[in-house]
Order: C-alpha cells, then sequence, then structure tokens
C-alpha cells in the first residue's frame, strides 16, 4: 500500500470531508450575520453539491481494492460501491429536507456534521478490516449522536441523544470485545483472513470462543441495525431527533450498516467454496466435506441472524400496532424492516443475486423512509405534533402531501406495484432460492404475515388522512424545496415499482 492508492480509493470520502470543512467556512465567515433561515438554506444546498461531487468520484473510482500486506482493507466495487452511491444520494436528500427549517441556529455545523457522519458511513459499507470497520463505525456513530441533540430548546432531543450515546458506548464495548476474540483466534485483523481461520481445523478448539466472539459482534452490529433485542434506543431517537436527524440515522446507518453485514457474508462465502474438501478428524460421509464451514463461523451466524430476524419481524410489527406517534411507528417499522433484511443475510448465497436483492432492499427502503419522516415533519410543523390525529383531513389540508403520504405508507407495506413490493419479493424469493427445507419456508411464510400486519398500522395513519373528517380544515403549507423533494421521492417510488429492472440493473452493473 502506498499513499497513492490510499487517496485513490478514499477520494469520495475526501471529497466529502473537504465539502464539509467549505460549508464551516463559508457559514462561519460569509454568513455569520444572515438570517438563520438563510444560514441553514445555503449550508444544505453546498452540502449537496458536495455529495453529487463525492458521487462522481464513487462513481468513477476504478483500480484495485486497498491491501496491505496482502489483506483488503477497503474494498472497490460490487456492493461497496452500491453502498456508497446511496449513502451519498440520501445524504442529499436529508440536507435538502432541512432547507427552510428552524430546529437549530447552526446551519452550517448541522451540514457539517452530517456530510462527516455519512463520510464515515462510507468508510464502514467499503471495509475489509476489523480496525477500520470499527473506525468507520465511530466516526458515524458520533455525527449521528451530535444529530439527534441538535435541536437544543427540544428536551426530548437531549434525552433520546442521550439514550442513543449511553446504548451506543455499550454496543462499541460489545463490539471491540468480539473483534478481540476474533483477532485471538486467528491472528490477523483481516476479515478474509478471520474467517479463513474459523473454516480451518483450528477452529474445533476454538469453538466455544469463536461463538462467544460471534455473539457480541452481533450484538454490536445488532445496535446499529436496530435490531431486537438491541433496539431500545430507537422509538427514543426517531421521535426526540429533529425531523431530517431521524431521517438520516433511519436511512443512511442503516445502508451502511447492512453493506458491512453484506461484506461478511460475501467473504464467508468465498472462504467456504476455498475450504470445501478439508478432512475434519470424527466426522464421515457428507459432513467431511462441509463439516468446516458448518461447524465454524457460517452455521453460527446464520442461526444468530435467524433469531434476530425473526425476533425483530414480530416485535417491531406487534409494537407498532399499539403507537399513537407516527415518528415511533416508523421506529417499529424500521425494527421490522431491519429483521426481514437480516432474514436475506441469514440465507446469504454465493451468488450475486442474494447480494443485489438486499441491496436492491435496503436503498429502496432508505429512499421511501425519509419521504415519510419528510411528510412527518411537515404535519409535526403545522400541527405541533406527531401524533396520528395531526394527520386528520391531510387530503383536504394539503392533497399533494397526502398523495405523497399514501405512496410511501403502501410502499412501507409491499403493495404491488410500488417499489416495497418488489424489494420484498427479490429478497423473499433469494432466501427461498438459497435454504433447503422446510425452514426459509416457514421464515418466509412469517416474514409475509408480519407484512400484512404492517399493512394494518400503515392504514391507520392513511385512514386519518383521507377517511376521518378534520378538526381543521385549514390549508397546510409545505416549503417548496421540501415539497419539491417529497413529490420527487413518491415518483422515483412508483417509477421503481413500474420499471423495477431499472435500479436492478444498474446494481447488478458493479
Amino acid at each position: 500500500m502506498n499513499y497513492a492508492d490510499l487517496f485513490r480509493v478514499t477520494m469520495p470520502e475526501t471529497v466529502l470531508e473537504v465539502a464539509a470543512l467549505l460549508v464551516l467556512v463559508i457559514d462561519l465567515s460569509a454568513l455569520r450575520n444572515a438570517a438563520q433561515k438563510t444560514r441553514m438554506t445555503v449550508a444544505a444546498l453546498l452540502g449537496v453539491v458536495g455529495c453529487l461531487a463525492a458521487l462522481c468520484t464513487v462513481l468513477h473510482t476504478s483500480g484495485a481494492s486497498l491491501s496491505y500486506n496482502g489483506n483488503v482493507l477497503l474494498a472497490v466495487g460490487g456492493a461497496a460501491t452500491v453502498a456508497q452511491a446511496a449513502i451519498l444520494a440520501l445524504t442529499a436528500l436529508t440536507l435538502l429536507l432541512a432547507v427552510g427549517t428552524d430546529f437549530t441556529r447552526h446551519g452550517g455545523e448541522y451540514t457539517a456534521v452530517v456530510m462527516m457522519a455519512a463520510a464515515g458511513g462510507m468508510v464502514v459499507s467499503a471495509a475489509q478490516d476489523l480496525l477500520v470497520i470499527f473506525i468507520g463505525l465511530e466516526l458515524l456513530s458520533l455525527g449521528l449522536y451530535i444529530l439527534t441533540a441538535f435541536a437544543k430548546t427540544s428536551g426530548k432531543s437531549s434525552e433520546a441523544a442521550l439514550k442513543y450515546y449511553l446504548f451506543g458506548g455499550m454496543s462499541a464495548a460489545f463490539l471491540l470485545f468480539g473483534f478481540s476474540y476474533l483477532y485471538g483466534i486467528a491472528g490477523t485483523t483481516s476479515l478474509r483472513g478471520i474467517l479463513q481461520a474459523t473454516y480451518g481445523l483450528n477452529a474445533y478448539h476454538a469453538a466455544p470462543l469463536l461463538y462467544a466472539a460471534l455473539v457480541m459482534v452481533a450484538a454490536g452490529l445488532g445496535f446499529k441495525v436496530a435490531a431486537v433485542p438491541f433496539h431500545l434506543w430507537a422509538p427514543d431517537t426517531y421521535e426526540g431527533a429533529p425531523a431530517p436527524a431521524a431521517a438520516f440515522i433511519a436511512s443512511v446507518s442503516k445502508v451502511a450498516s447492512f453493506a458491512l453485514l453484506i461484506s461478511i457474508g460475501t467473504a464467508s462465502w468465498h472462504m467456504f467454496d476455498g475450504m470445501q474438501g478439508l478432512a475434519c478428524p470424527g466426522l464421515t460421509g457428507m459432513q467431511t466435506t462441509f463439516a468446516p464451514g458448518y461447524l465454524g463461523f457460517r452455521s453460527t451466524w446464520t442461526l444468530i441472524l435467524v433469531a434476530l430476524a425473526v425476533a425483530s419481524m414480530i416485535l417491531g410489527n406487534l409494537a407498532a400496532l399499539a403507537q399513537s406517534s407516527v415518528r415511533r411507528l416508523l421506529a417499529y417499522s424500521a425494527i421490522a424492516h431491519a429483521g426481514y433484511i437480516l432474514l436475506g443475510l441469514a440465507y446469504f448465497s454465493q451468488t450475486p443475486v442474494s447480494a443485489n436483492a438486499i441491496l436492491y432492499y435496503i436503498v429502496t427502503y432508505g429512499l421511501t423512509t425519509i419521504g415519510a419522516f419528510g411528510v412527518v415533519a411537515v404535519v409535526e410543523q403545522a400541527t405541533g405534533s406527531d401524533r396520528m390525529d395531526g394527520f386528520l383531513g391531510l387530503h383536504k389540508r394539503n392533497p399533494l402531501l397526502a398523495g405523497v403520504l399514501l405512496v410511501l405508507f403502501l410502499s412501507l407495506a409491499g403493495i404491488p406495484p410500488l417499489v416495497g413490493f418488489w424489494a420484498k419479493f427479490n429478497l423473499f424469493a433469494a432466501v427461498l432460492g438459497v435454504g433447503a427445507g422446510k425452514v426459509p419456508f416457514v421464515l418466509v411464510a412469517l416474514a409475509i404475515a408480519m407484512s400484512a400486519v404492517s399493512l394494518y398500522y400503515y392504514l391507520q395513519v392513511l385512514k386519518r388522512a383521507y377517511v376521518m373528517p378534520a378538526v381543521d380544515e385549514t390549508p397546510m403549507k409545505a416549503h417548496p424545496v421540501t415539497m419539491a423533494v417529497l413529490v420527487a421521492i413518491a415518483l422515483a417510488v412508483v417509477a421503481l415499482g413500474c420499471f423495477p429492472a431499472m435500479l436492478q440493473g444498474w446494481i447488478a452493473s458493479f
């Protein structure tokens, strides 16, 4: 590895960080005496320009991955490129939603923190080494803690940030402890080297330590994706954080974390293919060929992911039924969606189909969630609350906003021909195509049943928007930029649902 390779691979993150610094300089110098909304608008637009510049570098970065002593540190191409491009696009959308808002007087600082957190997410999505993974996760997490507390006049924001920080610190400790065990087993921090070591014959002697390490790593990463039972921070954070920050947390951090899990799944399958045929003492028949993979990393990791997926799907959907706050409803919905994605990761295959299906799901879910939080932000600003009753008569107060809400919530529920339907269809088909026996079929049936449950609580919000009478029929206005972004997201959800091959083909091209 040399500095030229390092600069080439990290060019997108470098562009994003430089743009963040420029935003700070311009905001604190030229715009220091400008109006609050003007500063936020200019900072957000400059941030969007920075994201677009970084996106261009992502799409044009080529060559080999960044390696040191034969071990890959940062990957180039494939799922990493798709995830990084999605992170930048979603970051730009969340910055646009902040235009015209007044939750903070520090628009430049807010935009800079968002961009720095996005840079951390990009590092996570391409990381192939334990140390790089931990550095990227901490850069991302520190930004998210700050963003949650950015509404300084809100007690809920401060409370949510404190809870998020405490849970995050605990999860980081578990993750680091698990990483130390993996390093002790393998003698390397390379993800590929660790997986190769766990498939080797020495893994039998280190099995208890390996299982403990995987459980702690699952706890740390489970916190990042809000999987049960590591989800307790999510409802308070989604409710208390400023709406644009909550949209960022619900989308960008999920894309980065699941991209990391895809990297683990891809590497484990490559190692499994390479280690087939090893002789295993005391095992006979078919077990002699496949025992290293199934008794080492792969089987334990699959079992953990299945347990997290089932718990997340059930608790997330059932808990959402009892919510009167739409933000908390979206939080429990996010937990349920994390369960669906974890199910796909549990039955990850060595073919591109599984990776593409998971990437398609997380990208489309992130896009839809940003739009949903944007609608909630408009209603909250007009009514002062995110309660379901605040949506009463929305179709009369703002028909266009009600139409956007209809499209986004039906997509989250998986109703055709919207993009959410194809996301679930592709993911469940990939699980059934990989898994053998009745277990995958039962798990997919459970996921479909939980999706039907989710339709009920999404319809509860839509019922208030379209059916129940309005208490106040005063027109509900939204900032033109916010409205344009929300309409664009809704149109993208419809277009990608009617022509799913567009996004699928783009993902498959990397």
